[in-house]
């Protein structure tokens, strides 16, 4: 089938190999533009790295809302276009133009946790399970039918970015076989009443006090990994905190870093603090 893939962060670039390893012909890649990184050095996207390693064309747009994207995919003329943790609203101008629509893969089971950042919000939600969601895009956000789900359980102590690495290699396959399936998968409306919303992080999530309970700083603690981070005030100031264990009503750090530092043992860095 003929393609068209959108994608910039780590969480797509299982899709996109598993697209091309099973002889899909992808037409062109859509990913975000490169940004400065590390110490201000400009840094490709992840999505473009594995796009530029697969040997395929690559578009970086400053906003896929231009015209002219919509114009060269109407050139190509894709059977199917797959959207996976791209970063920007797909407009409908851009939906009407694959002959099979638009497929996204999220981090979720929709409907719950719509929005940037599913993963953090089960954690922090403290959910037991989460998955993976196939689904026809609309203009709405994480809103259009369900073609396929598949439930993931979420391990003792597991944060954001193991979590999300597991979740990145169950949706790549599920991608797969739908697509494989595509004429036969019945799509299902999501029960909108059920909706929860995920939001971006911000700094102030990561603000931790001592008062929020040993459960609650653990989950946040994991959750936050690797940004905005989770800090704990101690004798030494705000520290971050990296991993750490809930030992009876207490929750102990186990790996921290003071600002400008590396990662260090907490017993090392704090003592008693």
């Amino acid at each position: 089938m003929k393609l068209v893939f959108a994608g910039t962060a780590a969480f797509a670039v299982p899709s996109l190999r598993a697209l091309h390893s099973a002889g899909h012909e992808i037409s062109l890649v859509i990913t975000q533009p490169d940004r400065p990184g590390h110490r201000m050095k400009m840094t490709p996207p992840p999505v473009k790295v594995a796009a530029m390693e697969l040997g395929l064309d690559v578009d970086q747009p400053e906003r896929i809302r231009d015209a002219s994207v919509a114009q060269r995919l109407r050139g190509l003329a894709p059977d199917l276009m797959v959207v996976v943790a791209y970063g920007q609203i797909i407009p409908g101008a851009i939906l009407e133009i694959p002959r099979r629509g638009v497929l996204n893969v999220h981090a979720s089971l929709l409907p719950r946790w719509r929005g940037a950042s599913p993963v953090a919000h089960a954690i922090l939600a403290g959910d037991r399970e989460t998955g993976v969601t196939i689904m026809k895009m609309d203009e709405q956000l994480d809103h259009g039918p369900v073609l396929a789900s598949r439930a993931i359980s979420i391990r003792p102590g597991e944060d954001t970015p193991a979590l999300t690495e597991r979740l990145a290699e169950a949706g790549a396959e599920l991608l797969v076989e739908t697509i494989a399936r595509l004429d036969e998968v019945q799509a299902a409306e999501q029960d909108h009443s059920q909706a929860t919303l995920a939001p971006r992080l911000t700094r102030q999530d990561g603000a931790l006090e001592w008062e929020m309970g040993a459960e609650e700083i653990d989950r946040r603690v994991r959750a936050l990994q690797p940004w905005p981070g989770a800090t704990l005030p101690t004798k030494r100031g705000r520290v971050k905190v990296l991993k750490g264990h809930v030992d009876g009503s207490r929750y102990v750090p186990d790996l921290v870093q003071l600002p400008g530092k590396r990662p260090a043992p907490a017993k090392q860095v704090l003592g008693d603090a």
